[in-house]
């Protein structure tokens, strides 16, 4: 069975993302701070397709994060590219060989054709709501997981409505003191800790939820 995972970074007083989000700070004024525990990891060069990176405890939970996922789900701010219709010259934040090598269903108000970029990576743009991506990604992933790629309205709309199996928070030791809440108006879900990792650089709690 299609599992529906999502990781994000999280600071100590709850956000998932930074205040003042534009497209200069796509994660928010300080928001990449959230980050910093990963891009030093030698799993995140490998998944960059470069050289180099240290093998940790937080290569480790990074490289198991990525395994076995056969689908994505993102929306419209992760993607980039504004609000309103399209400017169809906005390809995303990853260049033409986006690292994700797998089909990205993207939430949007406003149509778009199919974007095929190279390496395996194919964005779909879904009008229909959180459901129909949902079925659409499950398709797609061919029994592999679906992963929620973010941003932070995702996972607590997936969260709400009862359509996430497994949510790994990576608690960051940093205050970001404003920003959007992970947490906030996500319903009342029971959520299980099934492990935890924790390093010098983050705490990383994985929670089943319980339906």
């Amino acid at each position: 069975m299609t599992a529906v995972t999502a990781h994000i970074g999280m600071s100590l007083d709850g956000f998932a993302a930074g205040p003042h989000q534009s497209p200069q700070h796509p994660v928010g004024v300080g928001g990449m701070r959230l980050h910093q525990w990963l891009l030093g990891t030698r799993a995140w060069h490998e998944h960059r397709g470069l050289e180099g990176g240290e093998e940790s405890a937080d290569s480790e939970v990074l490289a198991e994060a990525m395994h076995g996922i056969g689908a994505y789900i993102m929306g419209r701010r992760m993607f980039g590219g504004g609000a309103g219709p399209w400017d169809l010259t906005w390809r995303g934040w990853w260049g033409e060989e986006p690292a994700f090598h797998a089909p990205v269903f993207v939430l949007t108000h406003h149509p778009r054709e199919p974007l095929e970029m190279k390496g395996g990576t194919t964005f779909t743009f879904v009008t229909d709501g959180i459901e129909s991506a949902l079925e659409q990604a499950r398709a797609a992933a061919a029994g592999r997981d679906v992963s929620l790629a973010g941003g932070v309205t995702v996972v607590r709309q997936y969260l709400a409505a009862g359509l996430l199996d497994e949510l790994t928070i990576h608690l960051r030791p940093i205050l970001l003191g404003a920003g959007e809440r992970l947490l906030e108006n996500a319903g009342d879900p029971v959520l299980e800790p099934r492990k935890v990792v924790s390093t010098d650089l983050a705490t990383h709690i994985t929670y089943r939820v319980v339906r």
